[in-house]
């Protein structure tokens, strides 16, 4: 089978890695990038190999893409994903998929109508951490997710909620099976416009708790998240991959004792894992494992995370959060 013809829109710091990999893919061919900073484009499109452009209409004109990556800020992505999918083109779209529910669910009308693969870019759902404890996990009683790091002018057109507890929200509905009853939140602005600092805690209906603390404001980096089964404690690191699993046995003679087990499984990049799968899906017309649906329901917790902020936190059910 030909290749699938791929463009990524927007060529910044991430949407630079968009492009490397897309080019390095034996089912990809990366046939064009487009960037409203010429200069940014020129660099990239000589590394590359590619041609660059500056104007999406012309873009499209010209390469006839199978499929592109958007890249952009999250402000943009409806349009640029509404133009494409409009086209017949097959997207993925980073997180967080738009700016608001109603323009998720746009786009998911209109890829319907279209026929056409729309995947969201939670790209820790590809991490092979995140995949080997969703294979062996039991209901979770309590997950704690912490996701920090030091500021960086990068991504400032959203808060700490929208550019990275979002992911923690997406790998948290895809680990507990239930709705979410309540939700309480607090956040404050440190160094952006928006908030840098935040905390979240979600009930859930099967009786399940969650709890994710973000900030780009730290001292350090962390990726991790910690759940607690009825018998057994799990920990992720989401940057080296790594999972311990700590259990309690009763051994005759010896009551209770621990035992702590480091399982081997594959580690790859998670973006490259993510951008294959896209490929193969637009290639073979199946469905993303991410989904808008998934997208969409991400960004109603993320929205209603940030209403809480903005009243101070006061806790209350999602149905009336999200009608607020």
């Amino acid at each position: 089978m030909e290749p699938v013809r791929v463009g990524v829109i927007g060529v910044g710091h991430l949407g630079y890695h968009h492009a490397r990999i897309c080019a390095e893919l034996s089912e990809a061919e990366l046939v064009g990038i487009v960037d409203i900073n010429e200069e940014r484009a020129a660099a990239v499109s000589e590394d590359m190999g590619v041609p660059y452009f500056t104007d999406i209409d012309h873009f499209f004109e010209v390469t006839k893409p199978d499929a592109v990556s958007i890249v952009v800020p999250t402000s943009l992505h409806y349009e640029i994903a509404c133009k494409a999918i409009k086209l017949g083109t097959n997207v993925l779209i980073e997180k967080p998929v738009t700016t608001t529910v109603e323009e998720a669910e746009e786009l998911l009308r209109l890829a319907a109508e279209k026929r056409c693969v729309l995947q969201v870019g939670h790209v820790e759902r590809f991490n092979g951490a995140v995949q080997y404890v969703k294979k062996i996990l039991n209901p979770p009683h309590f997950i704690q997710s912490r996701r920090m790091g030091p500021f960086t002018p990068r991504a400032t057109d959203v808060g700490v909620v929208m550019d990275l507890m979002i992911h923690d929200i997406d790998i948290i509905l895809s680990l507990v099976h239930s709705e979410i009853s309540s939700i309480s939140a607090l956040g404050r602005s440190i160094k952006s416009d928006f908030e840098d600092v935040a905390s979240a805690q979600m009930a859930f209906a099967n009786g399940a708790m969650a709890h994710i603390l973000v900030s780009r404001v730290a001292e350090r980096r962390l990726r991790t998240l910690e759940i607690m089964e009825p018998t057994r404690y799990i920990t992720l690191n989401y940057e080296t991959q790594d999972v311990t699993i700590y259990r309690c046995v009763r051994q005759n003679g010896r009551g209770l004792v621990e035992i702590v087990e480091h399982p081997v499984f594959p580690k790859y990049e998670p973006l490259r894992l993510e951008l294959q799968h896209f490929v193969m899906c637009v290639k073979e017309g199946r469905q993303p494992l991410v989904g808008i649906a998934d997208g969409k329901r991400a960004l109603e917790v993320a929205i209603a995370i940030l209403r809480q902020i903005h009243q101070g936190g006061q806790s209350g059910s999602i149905e009336a959060i999200a009608s607020t």
